[in-house]
């Protein structure tokens, strides 16, 4: 509770906030002055804010040479720590684990109905976002679609990046957040392949054909969860 106390406090702070915000859409590190002119204030304002927020650790910092010359600059990135707010207290964490081991408990055909309804959770957050968009049922557009996906991926905290060769028939994308990380440490295969199922899902629901290769993965040590998918409109 102590912790929630302290990280409603740094957040309660707009300035602050929307600083978090920014750094968790970057991807990337960031330094000091880069937050300043982001945020049109004077760097010592943007260093106390960073440090407020590395002090419930909700960032991370080291000092590293950029390859510009001049002095080693401090580079801000998003903590490995899960923050989570609750009033009252949940555990849905405990939950997510209790739920994948009575499902691989069952199994072949626990693993089996994990994954159907993955992929059908996938399909549904498209359709859910077609519907607030006004589109179900209507012919789409490929760039249609793929602002669909853009916007259904980051409803689900992917933090996603699209990008599509010059006939729209391939789409590359990388998720920088998986938010089954935690679960997926203690059971990789069943919840990658389930995340598999999910993106899967999310492309069906809006393609006639879709073959989704992934080539990097972040429970594997890499910085990104990398795909590409061979798509027919």
């Amino acid at each position: 509770m102590e912790q929630t106390l302290k990280i409603t406090n740094v957040l309660s702070d707009p300035t602050r906030y929307y600083i978090y915000q920014y750094i968790t859409k970057r991807h990337q590190e960031v330094t000091v002055q880069e937050v300043a002119d982001n945020f049109s204030i004077h760097p010592n304002v943007a260093r106390l804010h960073l440090s407020k927020l590395e002090d419930v650790n909700m960032l991370a910092s080291e000092t590293k040479k950029t390859g510009k010359g001049g002095r080693p600059s401090r580079l801000y990135r998003l903590s490995d720590d899960v923050i989570q707010l609750h009033f009252p207290f949940r555990d849905y964490m405990l939950l997510s684990k209790v739920a994948i081991q009575t499902m691989l408990s069952l199994g072949e055909d626990g693993k089996k109905a994990l994954y159907l309804t993955g992929k059908r959770f996938g399909i549904e957050l498209v359709e859910q976002e077609m519907s607030r968009k006004s589109l179900q049922g209507q012919e789409l557009e490929f760039d249609q679609k793929l602002t669909i996906l853009k916007a259904a991926a980051t409803l689900a905290g992917f933090y996603p990046e699209f990008e599509t060769n010059g006939d729209k028939s391939k789409i590359y994308f990388q998720i920088f957040n998986c938010p089954f990380k935690e679960v997926a440490q203690d059971h990789t295969d069943a919840v990658c392949s389930m995340h598999y199922q999910f993106l899967k899902g999310m492309f069906e629901a809006l393609f006639n054909s879709v073959e989704l290769v992934e080539s990097e993965n972040i429970i594997s040590g890499c910085e990104t969860c990398s795909y590409h998918a061979l798509v027919t409109n």
